[in-house]
């Protein structure tokens, strides 16, 4: 699995699309207040106090952004409070990591303006609280993460439930870790026989969701996990996702606050941000 050029993403657009068609004329009119690209998280507050996250490409950014090329690769400092959501969300379908980032992030926060106004997606069981508790892994059945999700591997190995890990990083798992490892360009030797798919939300900003999901073997349990996962499932759904699990911003002044004093998930979660897992109704895997 190599990163790619993430332009044109179609998962990035339907989702676009759908939000756009749901908030129909209101759209127009909202802004960004405020944005906050953390270390760990980019996070956005509407005017109308939405807000919505994104994990920050920290790995991506250039090492220096003095000169006009790589400066160029960042949104304009000083020019994001005020601009309207849907200019932003122009960023969506550019290369350049941490606009996409911030255009997911504002993209997460109109998503939120639809659950203040609608409540769930139509279609789904939501539920509170980490993803990990629905997903439904039957003993034996072998794991497939991709990114390093520390608690994940923590059960699974409780379980004794195999499973692999794919990661670009190694030095991102612990010696006792490294037995699961295996390099992410190897996707293609191991999601086909995965019973399980857990992936970060990341891969979404990266560009490389869609050729993961087309490895999979059909009735896989398959899930997107974490803060950069829009809560707007079809598109998802119809890729064979049966499990999303994102989050909703409960106070985004405080979020934006604590990110940018540093602030990772462990200061987030069940404080400024709630957990909210998504399946679509009857879904099962396998």
């Amino acid at each position: 699995m190599q990163t790619r050029d993430p332009g044109q993403s179609a998962i990035l657009g339907e989702l676009l699309s759908e939000v756009r068609s749901r908030l129909g004329a209101g759209a127009e009119a909202l802004t960004v207040e405020r944005a906050v690209l953390g270390i760990f998280f980019t996070g956005v507050k509407l005017a109308n106090g939405a807000g919505g996250l994104c994990a920050t490409p920290i790995k991506s950014l250039p090492e220096a952004v003095c000169c006009p090329s790589s400066a160029r690769a960042t949104p304009a400092p000083g020019r994001i409070s005020g601009r309207k959501a849907l200019e932003v969300l122009e960023d969506l379908q550019r290369p350049q990591d941490l606009r996409r980032a911030l255009a997911i992030a504002t993209l997460n926060a109109l998503t939120e303006t639809l659950w203040l106004r609608d409540g769930p997606p139509a279609g789904v069981e939501a539920s509170d609280g980490d993803a990990f508790a629905a997903l439904r892994i039957a003993p034996g059945q072998r794991v497939a993460l991709v990114g390093a999700f520390p608690p994940y591997m923590r059960e699974l190995r409780r379980r004794n439930q195999p499973f692999n890990v794919l990661e670009l990083d190694p030095k991102t798992l612990k010696p006792d870790e490294l037995p699961h490892y295996v390099p992410a360009e190897r996707a293609a030797d191991v999601l086909p026989d995965a019973d399980v798919f857990i992936t970060t939300g990341t891969t979404l900003l990266n560009g490389t969701l869609e050729d993961l999901l087309r490895l999979l073997r059909p009735g896989v349990e398959a899930a997107v996990i974490g803060p950069t996962a829009t809560l707007m499932p079809e598109p998802y759904f119809r890729r064979g996702v049966t499990v999303i699990g994102g989050t909703r911003v409960v106070d985004a002044d405080g979020v934006l606050e604590l990110l940018a004093e540093g602030g990772s998930g462990y200061h987030l979660f069940g404080k400024t941000v709630a957990r909210v897992t998504l399946r679509a109704h009857g879904r099962a895997a396998g």
